[in-house]
């Protein structure tokens, strides 16, 4: 029984003696308990907000990088809820200009790539210019300067698609128009006509990214070309904010 009362003297000593305290509390001092310390509310607030003002600044850069790329997909799908009040046909998926070397009037070669930078209103037929092509050429004007002030944001483009000459009657009337010699074939694997129809028949239009994206109906008249003005307005107005008339400098 030694041993029981020796433990129960040891406890009672042990119980009798003060706390320790930690190194460097100066004697009497209360003794407390080490806690971590916790966020206040409003600083806690504080961090989140940060956090969520850093979330909006990475979107916004993320968004700034990408304003070119979503500036061609909502001038390319701007219009597609009115769909059914299109006159032309919207083409997809869009096809982009080929890496094709036209030659101009005087014997100049130029890359069909040069062309970006501006939209393009396109038509296309054989050097010799039937009274489709001529219809189409008058068309293609009368549209370009039916933009108005915005006409110096669209050039009229005529593709000759074979080795005919172009009869010298009509080049006076040409001045204006941005017209290329290209190789027939190259250029249709491009551009395509409805079913049914040639690729002579239609009047094309190209964004300033290179990317052909609406084809107006064959066989357009003067009716029908109010429509198409139509359709050319809308386009311009949607791309107004990030589209200027002339091509960038080349670096």
């Amino acid at each position: 029984m030694s041993g029981s009362k020796s433990s129960d003297g040891s406890f009672a000593r042990a119980a009798s003696l003060p706390p320790e305290r930690s190194a460097g509390q100066p004697p009497g001092s209360p003794l407390g308990l080490t806690v971590h310390t916790l966020p206040k509310a409003g600083e806690a607030v504080a961090l989140a907000q940060r956090t969520r003002h850093g979330r909006w600044k990475m979107l916004g850069v993320l968004l700034i990088c990408a304003a070119p790329v979503v500036a061609s997909y909502f001038t390319y799908y701007v219009i597609r809820p009115e769909g059914r009040r299109n006159y032309g046909e919207l083409i997809d998926p869009q096809r982009t200009v080929p890496e094709l070397t036209g030659t101009a009037l005087d014997g100049t070669a130029v890359p069909l790539a040069s062309l970006k930078g501006q939209w393009l209103l396109v038509s296309v037929s054989g050097g010799g210019c039937d009274a489709g092509c001529q219809k189409h050429l008058y068309l293609q004007r009368q549209l370009r300067e039916s933009l108005g002030k915005e006409k110096d944001r669209m050039d009229w483009v005529w593709l000759v698609d074979d080795a005919a000459p172009v009869p010298a009657e009509l080049v006076p009337a040409l001045q204006k128009a941005t017209v290329l010699r290209v190789d027939g074939a190259a250029l249709h694997a491009w551009l395509a006509p409805a079913l049914g129809h040639t690729v002579a028949e239609h009047l094309y239009v190209v964004d300033p990214m290179g990317n052909w994206m609406m084809r107006f109906p064959a066989a357009m008249d003067t009716a029908g070309a109010a429509k198409a003005k139509r359709d050319l307005d809308r386009l311009l107005r949607a791309s107004s904010s990030w589209d200027e008339a002339g091509r960038p400098a080349k670096p």
